[in-house]
């Protein structure tokens, strides 16, 4: 049987800059493809072309890196069924892994090790039809929620989606504002005015480097 490959956009070192690990240099593996089309997507890029690489070519050029952190990344990584296996074996080469997915897709079956960084699609993304609500009861204390808010209308939905489904608690939740869309600071505002329990993030990697892909 030959091995699994996955196709592949890029693999590159740079500092996280969002989530828990945020500003700690990190390997991330980009793979291609993605059956969403949000409208603040930064890497649609991804979407399409790109070559196949098996998956210890993936983790030999992961590992030659050198650091602990590794986020795999798209596009959308769970629309390739060999992701679940390669997040498993970047776990098992004593990687701290996290994954970055829509959450249109099922995050089941994803090894306990990984940290699911799962998005909420908001309204202004054009595809908050597509979040699958069966995920959210699979979240963990060591998962991660984000929300990436486009306007003030986007912000009250994702304060009421919060409410709604009783997530407070359940993990880290990010409330992201769109990169050159949505003011920071006014974000900043409404989250201490309504004394929200979520935790604000902003993108260090495009206040360093802007919309630079591979950074």
């Amino acid at each position: 049987m030959s091995e699994a490959s996955l196709k592949i956009t890029e693999i590159f070192l740079s500092l996280q800059g969002e989530a828990s690990t945020s500003g700690a240099p990190t390997v991330f593996i980009r793979l291609t493809g993605c059956p969403l089309r949000c409208g603040y997507c930064d890497s649609a890029y991804a979407f399409y072309g790109r070559s196949k690489r098996t998956l210890s070519d993936i983790l030999q050029t992961t590992l030659a890196f050198g650091v602990p952190y590794v986020c795999v990344t798209g596009g959308e990584p769970l629309a390739q069924k060999p992701a679940r296996e390669l997040l498993s074996a970047l776990c098992n080469a004593g990687l701290q892994v996290s994954l970055e997915t829509s959450g249109a897709l099922d995050i089941d079956q994803i090894d306990s090790r990984v940290s699911r960084v799962v998005d909420v699609k908001t309204p202004d993304s054009r595809e908050a039809s597509r979040n699958r609500l069966e995920n959210l009861a699979l979240l963990s204390a060591h998962d991660q929620l984000k929300f990436v808010i486009c306007s003030r209308a986007d912000y009250d939905w994702s304060k009421a989606f919060l409410a709604d489904h009783h997530l407070a608690g359940r993990c880290t939740i990010w409330f992201s504002p769109a990169f050159g869309v949505q003011s920071p600071r006014d974000l900043a505002d409404w989250i201490v005015q309504d004394k929200l329990p979520v935790r604000l993030q902003l993108q260090l990697h495009k206040s360093l480097w802007g919309d630079v892909p591979g950074k």
